[in-house]
């Protein structure tokens, strides 16, 4: 199996995908069962790991004069949104 550092959201999820539709299905082995198990846990971290990622990336927290703080859209400094 690939390593989970070199495979993209899409790739990770999509494997995920076809992981969760074999783990429905009915046939497999025990040892199959927990070998896809285990597989599937690993690339769901992988995909949140990269979600938080993004998330960071485009979030940006801010504290107002009053001391308040506040998550905001990240915006470069001269951007007209």
């Amino acid at each position: 199996m690939e390593s989970t550092k070199e495979l993209s959201f899409e790739d990770a999820l999509s494997e995920l995908e076809t992981i969760v539709a074999k783990l429905e299905s009915d046939g497999l082995a025990l040892t199959d069962t927990v070998t896809l198990y285990e597989r599937g846990r690993v690339l769901a971290q992988h995909c949140q790991k990269l979600l938080d990622t993004v998330a960071l990336r485009v979030e940006q927290v801010q504290t107002d004069e009053d001391g308040q703080t506040r998550v905001v859209p990240f915006t470069l400094e001269g951007d007209d949104q």
